[in-house]
């Protein structure tokens, strides 16, 4: 995922220092094995909030695959990985996104919906989905359950953790967390420490937490339609305490 914070670029996916940890964070997964199955017969695939490129880059195996990102640091690491070369890599915004073209499957995984913090930016994206989305394509996104509320896990005591670089060998991180309760948009801190020389390095990022009614109404007002809601990558339905809110759907009627 990446995304912006408010209208600034946030720096967790923009400075090569920091964009560096992604990958090493962020292998794999549920939801990359999902998305990989649920693909397997779509033609062409647009990748939105694309990031470092690992979901794009291993779709892009006899298909049209493009992946959108604001963020030039992370698409320089997604060329150069394994099957970057075939991607079409796009540097841009989700919410202003016009492409002459529409493709059989959309997605916009990682969490990457959250980074947009105002109901017209979450609009804007559903939009673009619908504007991008092939007339029996399908879409899938995700966003954390407000009512699971994980932030309170992103403490500096629960989220500490060494990071294995390749280069750097054991990098101590954690995260600290703000919640703004009229809002509900959570402010966190990620922070690595170099370990030759004590060296900080850190980023706030600012993400929303809408619930499963809201993101239903905006997906309406969008010109999409869910055939299943389900509560984590896991494939179960779901349910009121579900960690994630993903539907997956088409284009309304």
């Amino acid at each position: 995922m990446s995304g912006m914070t408010g209208n600034e670029p946030d720096q967790l996916y923009h400075d090569p220092d920091l964009v560096q940890f992604y990958d090493l964070e962020n292998q794999g997964g549920a939801d990359f094995a999902f998305c990989l199955d649920f693909a397997r017969d779509a033609r062409s695939v647009l990748d939105l909030g694309c990031g470092t490129g690992q979901l794009a880059a291993a779709l892009s195996s006899g298909r049209v695959v493009t992946g959108v990102d604001p963020a030039g640091s992370m698409l320089e690491v997604a060329r150069r990985r394994p099957g970057g070369a075939a991607v079409e890599w796009m540097e841009a915004d989700a919410r202003t996104l016009r492409l002459d073209r529409r493709y059989d499957l959309v997605v916009l995984t990682g969490h990457a919906f959250q980074v947009f913090l105002t109901r017209d930016d979450q609009l804007a994206v559903l939009r673009a989905i619908a504007r991008h989305l092939a007339p029996n394509g399908h879409f899938l996104f995700d966003t954390r359950n407000p009512a699971a509320r994980e932030w309170e896990e992103w403490t500096p005591e629960n989220s500490r953790r060494t990071v294995d670089h390749p280069a750097l060998g054991p990098v101590e991180a954690w995260n600290d967390v703000e919640r703004d309760e009229a809002t509900g948009v959570v402010t966190y801190r990620t922070v690595y420490r170099i370990p030759s020389d004590g060296r900080l390095l850190g980023a706030s990022s600012r993400i929303a937490f809408p619930d499963r009614e809201t993101v239903a109404a905006m997906m309406t007002e969008a010109g999409l339609r869910a055939d299943r809601w389900m509560g984590d990558w896991q494939g179960a339905p779901w349910r009121d305490e579900a960690p994630e809110i993903i539907p997956i759907g088409r284009l309304a009627p």
